[in-house]
């Protein structure tokens, strides 16, 4: 099977692929921000002693929880977050 496309089929493709990767690539040019505690329950809409919970249970490998520990505190990347919570929807 061997085919020719025009040039604008072409430019038509291309587009196409472009209109298609731009909200991902505008995503990754997003910086990253850190989160404390506060901050991540008031996102999510939970209390920090939930927030707590979780971060035990992850810190224990028996959740996938995202946080990091900065000496004795907690933080959360927003990013990380945001994509444990749609990862975690896909999951219903």
């Amino acid at each position: 099977m061997n085919f020719e496309l025009e040039t604008k089929d072409i430019e038509a493709i291309a587009s196409r692929v472009i209109e298609r990767l731009m909200p991902v690539i505008r995503e990754l040019q997003q910086p990253d921000r850190l989160m404390d505690i506060e901050e991540t329950a008031s996102l999510l809409g939970k209390s920090k002693g939930q927030l707590y919970q979780w971060v035990n249970l992850a810190s224990h490998g028996l959740s996938d929880f995202p946080f990091r520990k900065a000496g004795r505190s907690l933080r959360f990347s927003e990013k990380a977050i945001r994509e444990w919570i749609q990862k975690k929807s896909l999951r219903r």
